[in-house]
């Protein structure tokens, strides 16, 4: 169906400085009267302009009536029906979600409506792969037209200043990335925060679930342990990948939001206790003896009435030895600090980080991620960007402030996530038993009078993907699973075979005052690499040890081994590669 779109009366442009056509001739006029006619001339184009703009949005209102008795022919069965309201009545609600709590627009501050939208049962469809009907207008929603970008020398564009790498919160300036029509002329950010979780944020909205305009309450949310400035969030050199002051926004920036500005903390700070069966293991073994700091005793288990009472109850539901071994001997937990970083960029950092410029570290952002972001095109003025991707999270072990002073033992391990071992113990990587041996170790130099720390960055499948990963994993199950083809195997899925690039990593080092690390657990040459080419020192590396290596990842580690990582003991060449073969699908039943 055609839609005619009502065009608002256009004035007329005015007359050039010599009028097209006209022969007759001009009077000569001096460069200061051209000057004014051309000034004359600008004035009258930006008032006609607005002008122009109003009308264009008076007859917004016309445009979607027309929209709403479109949608009502092309979704309705039967005859075409009479235009149905648009206004919140049960005729035009929306589809109900069970559990999910609606907020009218009032309550979200945009307009006009009741204490929720109403909702029932959904109205009926012609089949059931018919389209909804749709609900609501999105200008309840967002009433302002559709910005899609934003320009350096547009009327009223005026970021607030941002000076990375400044030595002062005030000098340095906030990172606003907030579209609310009241920042998004000031915004000096392009992205949003969360990372990845902001599609769950606008869905959210869609669904009026949460308020667009809602404003955090931050008290009480300042971080229990201090984190203070170190010199490296003074050099813009050090920390390109992280906002240092990212956890100390609501108060170092409380002005400012008390002003209006919707600043957001991109760092959290808080305490915890972690439980692990393993680390339960290595305490009733031994290894991690209780020292009511760090090693704590847990809290026995209670065992239910029910339990002791009633021996009927069927084994799959309780296992009553299980229980009371439990009660006699309950484990430990760790006491650690903890952080949750998300990614927040300075673009210029970033590019000479990797050797490329400014200019195509954009292009590409722009261009293969579908186009998300066209201020990364539009707005070179804008040099921070926070990318839709996972941040890291900060384990700390012992007194964070033993990381900034030298003459403290530490023990790191950077760890990049994997899902299908660190959770699910999946035995066709070592990531879950490095992980594991690399927290005991930062726990026992913890107990020496040291610190402790791990890094858990969200780089899934060294940032390929799960889903690369697993298909990885079918090619080479079935492809004769040996050592030889183990990289070979994921470029051919995936073009490379790493994404995950350290040459950002060692950021989290620097904010956390981290300069140097006595002992690393880790055997890539990448991690080591670029942790001592920004400028800390390590010096003792550790590798995994032979008896916690799953015969199904020796394939793993020997071509790693061979292709230059790190081995204390185990020696690989490329030719014996062949001779490494890991468990086929023929072996076990599925």
């Amino acid at each position: 169906m055609s839609r005619i779109t009502p065009t608002p009366d256009i004035p007329p442009l005015p007359l050039p400085l010599s009028t097209m056509g006209d022969p007759s001739p001009q009077p000569h006029l001096q460069p200061q009267d051209v000057l004014s006619q051309i000034l004359q001339q600008l004035s009258q184009l930006t008032k006609q302009n607005a002008e122009l703009s109003a009308k264009v949005q008076s007859v917004s209102p016309a445009l979607a009536a027309v929209d709403a008795l479109t949608a009502s022919h092309l979704h309705s069965p039967g005859p075409s029906p009479a235009l149905r309201p648009i206004d919140g009545s049960p005729s035009s609600s929306p589809i109900p979600i069970p559990g999910v709590r609606r907020y009218s627009s009032t309550s979200a501050g945009l307009g006009p409506g009741g204490i929720g939208f109403p909702h029932g049962s959904p109205p009926p469809l012609s089949s059931p792969f018919s389209p909804p009907k749709v609900a609501k207008k999105s200008d309840e929603l967002y009433p302002h037209r559709v910005i899609i970008t934003t320009y350096p020398d547009q009327t009223g564009i005026k970021p607030v200043p941002l000076h990375w790498g400044a030595p002062t919160p005030s000098e340095r300036g906030p990172v606003l990335c907030s579209r609310l029509p009241s920042n998004i002329k000031l915004r000096n950010a392009i992205g949003a925060h969360s990372g990845g979780y902001a599609t769950y944020r606008a869905l959210a909205i869609a669904l009026r679930t949460l308020s667009p305009t809602h404003k955090p309450d931050f008290s009480h949310t300042e971080p229990p342990v201090s984190l203070p400035f170190q010199p490296a969030w003074a050099d813009p050199t050090k920390i390109v990948s992280l906002d240092p002051w990212g956890h100390v926004v609501p108060q170092v920036y409380a002005r400012e939001i008390e002003q209006g500005l919707d600043i957001r903390p991109s760092i959290a700070v808080t305490k915890a206790h972690i439980k692990m069966s393993e680390i339960d293991e290595a305490a009733r073994l031994g290894r991690l003896p209780v020292d009511g700091k760090i090693v704590l005793p847990s809290r026995p288990l209670e065992i239910p009435e029910q339990v002791l009472h009633d021996p009927g109850m069927a084994p799959h539901q309780v296992n009553v030895e299980g229980y009371m071994e439990k009660v006699r001997d309950p484990g430990v937990e760790l006491n650690v600090s903890k952080a949750a970083v998300e990614p927040v960029w300075y673009l210029p950092g970033v590019a000479a980080r990797f050797g490329i410029t400014e200019q195509l570290l954009r292009r590409a952002l722009f261009e293969d991620t579908g186009g998300m972001y066209p201020e990364l095109i539009t707005r070179p003025d804008i040099k921070v960007f926070l990318p839709p991707i996972g941040g890291l999270t900060v384990y700390i072990f012992g007194p964070p402030n033993y990381m900034w002073d030298p003459s403290k033992e530490l023990t790191l391990r950077v760890h990049d996530e994997c899902n299908g071992s660190d959770v699910f113990g999946s035995d066709i990587c070592t990531c879950k038993p490095y992980l594991v041996f690399a927290i005991e170790e930062a726990v026992r130099c913890a107990q020496r009078g040291g610190v402790g720390v791990i890094v858990y960055f969200r780089k899934e499948g060294r940032a390929l993907g799960e889903v690369t990963k697993y298909l990885v994993y079918n090619l080479r199950k079935r492809g004769g699973d040996s050592a030889d083809k183990y990289f070979k195997s994921t470029e051919m899925i995936a073009g490379v075979k790493d994404m995950r690039f350290q040459a950002l990593m060692p950021d989290v080092l620097h904010w956390l005052g981290i300069t140097k690390i006595d002992n690393m657990i880790s055997m890539s040459d990448m991690k080591y690499d670029a942790i001592v080419s920004s400028g800390i020192s390590i010096l003792k590396r550790y590798d995994l040890p032979e008896h916690l290596i799953p015969p199904d990842s020796r394939v793993e580690i020997d071509a790693k081994i061979a292709a230059g990582y790190f081995s204390s003991g185990r020696q690989v060449a490329q030719e014996d590669l062949v001779k490494t073969v890991g468990r086929t699908w023929e072996e076990a039943e599925h």
